[in-house]
C-alpha cells in the first residue's frame, strides 16, 4: 500500500520595505528558518534589492512596486512615474491576488499591522471571511518608537481593533524583560495572543571562514579591525562623516572598513569613499555577507537598527551604537535597553565628536569584561521559538 505523502504547507510573508535593508533581511532570515521540503514560503516585498540575496530552496518572492516615504503620511513610487495612489492600488491588488492564489496556511505580516497605507487590510479581511484555517501573524520588532507616539498612531488608525479582530497571534522579536511593548504600547487587551520569541539570529561563519576573512581583509595577527556599517545607508552619511572625521584627526591603532549601504545617495557615497581612501580605510557600498565581515572584526560601529544589532550579537561581537533619533526614537530606545544588559555600548548624537568616538572605540577594543561576558552568554532564540509556534499552529493538539 502506497504511503501517503505529507501535505504541503504554504507560508505567505509580507514586508512593505519602503526604506533600508532591515525588513527584507529579517524576512529572509525567518523564511529560511521556516522553509523545508514540505513548506513553501512566498514573500511579498517592495525591496528593490530583494533579488541580490540568495534564496534557499522552497522560498521565492513576488516584487510589488517600491515606495519611498517622504513624510509620515506621504509616499511616492520609488522607480515608476505614476501617481502614488495608482502605485498603492497596484500593490494592494497584487497582495490580495497573491494571497487568494497561493491560499496560505500562515500569513505573516512584518511590523505594519495594516500594511503600508492599509494595503494589507483587504487581505486580512478576506482571510477572516473564509473562516477556514489560515492563521494570521503580526511580527513586531523589539521596539517600534516612543510609547506615546505608537499609542497615538495606533489609536488614530484603528490598529488596536485590527489586532483584536484580524490577527491570530502577535510575535515580538525581542525579550520582554529588556523592553515591554505590552505596557509601553497599551497592548493589554491582546497580550493573550502575544509571544516573545527573543531576537532573531543570523548565520555564524565557521572558524576557518573567519580566518580566511581576516586574511582576505589583510588584517595581521592581533591587528584590531573596526567595521562601520550604516545599514541600508539612506540616512547613514552622518555616521560615516563622524567616523571619518575621527580618522582624519590623526593616526589610530586599528584598521577600518566602512560599508555605506546601497541606499546612500551616490554623491554622499563618493565623498565617503574618497575621504576613506585618503586615510587608508577600505569601503564597500554593499556587502552581501555582512555576517562574514562582522565575524572578522573586533568591533562594529553602527546606528543600531534591529537587523544590524541581531547580526552583531549573533557574531558575539562588541559594538558601539550611535543611534539616530529622528524621525523616531526606536534606535535610541533599543540602544539604551541593550546597554542596560551590557550587550552594547552607545553614544548619543549630542555627545559625538572626534575625541569621544576615539575614546569609546579604544575602550571597547580593550574588551571590557562586563560586556564580553554578557555578549558571550546571550542567546538569540527567535528562529527556534518561531518554528515551535508554527508547529503548534499547524498541528494543534
Amino acid at each position: 500500500m502506497a504511503r501517503k505523502s505529507k501535505p504541503i504547507t504554504n507560508v505567505l510573508m509580507y514586508s512593505h520595505d519602503t526604506y533600508g535593508l532591515g525588513h527584507i533581511r529579517r524576512t529572509l532570515a525567518i523564511a529560511s528558518a521556516l522553509a523545508g521540503p514540505q513548506v513553501n514560503v512566498l514573500i511579498l516585498t517592495g525591496s528593490p534589492i530583494a533579488g541580490r540575496f540568495s534564496l534557499p530552496p522552497n522560498v521565492d518572492f513576488v516584487r510589488i512596486p517600491g515606495m519611498i516615504k517622504k513624510t509620515n503620511e506621504e509616499y511616492q513610487p520609488l522607480a515608476i512615474r505614476i501617481h502614488p495612489e495608482h502605485a498603492l492600488a497596484i500593490r494592494k491588488n497584487i497582495i490580495t491576488s497573491t494571497a487568494k492564489a497561493f491560499a496560505p496556511h500562515l500569513f505573516i505580516v512584518d511590523k505594519e499591522p495594516l500594511g503600508l497605507k492599509k494595503e494589507v487590510l483587504p487581505t486580512l479581511q478576506w482571510i477572516a471571511s473564509r473562516k477556514q484555517h489560515t492563521r494570521t501573524i503580526l511580527g513586531l520588532r523589539d521596539v517600534m518608537d516612543e510609547a506615546e507616539v505608537v499609542r497615538a498612531d495606533w489609536t488614530k488608525r484603528g490598529v488596536y481593533e485590527v489586532l483584536e479582530e484580524l490577527y491570530s497571534e502577535i510575535w515580538v522579536y525581542g525579550n520582554r524583560n529588556f523592553y515591554d511593548p505590552v505596557a509601553e504600547y497599551a497592548m493589554e487587551r491582546v497580550q493573550g495572543k502575544m509571544h516573545f520569541t527573543g531576537y532573531i539570529p543570523r548565520k555564524v561563519p565557521d572558524p576557518a571562514s573567519f580566518a580566511r576573512a581576516r586574511s582576505e581583509l589583510r588584517c595581521g595577527n592581533g591587528e584590531p579591525l573596526v567595521v562601520v556599517t550604516a545599514g541600508g545607508g539612506g540616512d547613514g552619511y552622518e555616521l560615516m562623516d563622524a567616523y571619518l572625521s575621527m580618522l582624519e584627526a590623526g593616526p589610530v591603532p586599528f584598521r577600518s572598513i566602512l560599508v555605506t549601504g546601497p541606499f546612500m545617495p551616490a554623491a554622499q557615497r563618493a565623498v565617503v569613499m574618497e575621504r576613506a581612501r585618503r586615510v587608508g580605510a577600505r569601503t564597500h557600498g554593499f556587502y552581501r555577507r555582512m555576517e562574514k565581515l562582522m565575524a572578522a572584526s573586533d568591533l562594529v560601529v553602527s546606528m543600531g537598527g534591529y537587523n544590524t544589532v541581531c547580526e552583531i550579537l549573533s557574531q558575539k561581537r562588541l559594538s558601539l551604537l550611535i543611534p539616530r533619533e529622528v524621525p523616531r526614537k526606536e534606535q535610541l530606545i533599543r540602544a539604551q535597553a541593550l546597554h542596560g544588559q551590557h550587550l552594547v555600548d552607545y553614544l548619543d548624537w549630542g555627545r559625538v565628536n572626534r575625541e569621544s568616538l576615539r575614546e569609546k572605540i579604544l575602550f571597547l577594543l580593550g574588551k571590557p569584561e562586563e560586556f564580553t561576558r554578557a555578549i558571550n552568554r546571550f542567546a538569540l532564540t527567535g528562529l527556534d521559538a518561531m518554528r515551535q509556534r508554527v508547529g503548534g499552529l499547524l498541528n494543534p493538539s
